[in-house]
């Protein structure tokens, strides 16, 4: 493989300039974050995975299919032109997703894997009818890594480093998967020229991960994993305390009394307080009988997160100025998920 006269010629001319060139796309030493060697397509993968661990000090996720990784912009790439080693060299790849090769100029190749980046190189030196068959071998010599920060009710919260974007299913299981005060809705926070969106995504954790499965995040987001809501039920019920509002956080009064193991022989059935938080910080309270909802007479009124559902004593009328004791009760509740 021979480059015609012309091409030549023009390589000739513009080898002076290549070092500037290389300097101005910032093909200069940095940082390395991993290394791949031997044949092309990062054959490399498990010396690029020790090196990455080896100089950060965050979670490292490489991705299960190495030859599935995508090239981003930071990438360093290194070129091999067969026989002909004034087009070969390593090139950055720039914020554009371009690489800048002698006499073929800027070539897109963020985005793709590296047998992909190949075949679009190869495909310009023949377009400028530069090389009549070039082969051409490409491989990372550095990483960009993805950064993403994993916070809530994850068992390894903190900052995540990836060699590249993974779905946020994938995200959840590499920051040791969610606790068990998890809610059912995963937020995902995104900062593109300076506006931050916020997109919720339903995830039950003991659900297959569909729902995520295909939700891709990227460099610089933040997954936020809440905690479910809790609902409180006091006073005469054989386990008092807090219990999640799981999966689809949806409880009522009928289902939270049955978390708490039912009623004690003492309770006033025909009582019973819900006790809720205003958005000024008041309280409201409302009272219910729990033989009609037993009974199916009444439809069981839904709860909200931090509802105080209590059962007073048959004995005791139960007034409004109990309610700082109740609060008082839950603050230091045991916490329960609807199976313990």
């Amino acid at each position: 493989m021979r480059l015609n006269p012309a091409a030549r010629f023009a390589l000739a001319c513009a080898l002076p300039a290549l070092p500037a060139l290389l300097l101005a796309q910032g093909a200069m030493p940095a940082p390395q974050f991993g290394s791949t060697t031997g044949a092309s397509g990062g054959a490399g993968a498990s010396a690029a995975a020790a090196a990455l661990k080896a100089g950060s000090t965050g979670i490292i996720a490489v991705p299960e299919d190495f030859s599935k990784l995508k090239i981003q912009p930071g990438f360093q790439i290194e070129a091999q032109v067969f026989d002909e080693p004034d087009l070969s060299g390593q090139f950055r790849v720039g914020s554009d997703g371009n690489i800048v090769m002698p006499l073929i100029g800027p070539v897109q190749v963020a985005g793709k894997t590296l047998r992909e980046a190949e075949q679009t190189v190869q495909d310009a030196f023949k377009s400028a009818e530069i090389l009549k068959n070039p082969q051409v071998t490409l491989d990372i010599t550095q990483y960009a890594p993805t950064l993403v920060t994993v916070l809530g009710e994850v068992i390894s919260p903190g900052r995540l480093q990836m060699l590249a974007p993974h779905s946020l299913l994938e995200v959840l299981s590499f920051a040791g998967g969610e606790t068990q005060l998890a809610g059912g809705k995963v937020e995902v926070r995104h900062e593109e020229n300076g506006e931050v969106t916020t997109s919720t995504f339903e995830y039950a954790r003991d659900s297959n991960g569909d729902s995520i499965a295909s939700v891709m995040v990227h460099d610089g987001d933040m997954v936020i994993v809440p905690r479910a809501g809790i609902v409180y039920v006091l006073g005469q019920v054989t386990r008092p305390g807090g219990f999640l509002m799981e999966e689809d956080g949806k409880l009522d009064a009928a289902q939270a009394i049955s978390m708490a193991m039912g009623t004690t022989l003492l309770a006033s059935t025909k009582h019973i307080l819900i006790i809720r938080r205003k958005p000024d910080g008041t309280f409201v309270q409302f009272e219910v009988n729990y033989n009609d909802m037993v009974r199916g007479k009444i439809t069981p009124p839904p709860l909200q997160p931090q509802d105080i559902v209590y059962v007073p004593n048959s004995k005791i009328k139960t007034a409004f100025s109990d309610t700082q004791s109740v609060l008082s009760a839950a603050a230091t509740a045991a916490i329960y998920r609807g199976s313990d």
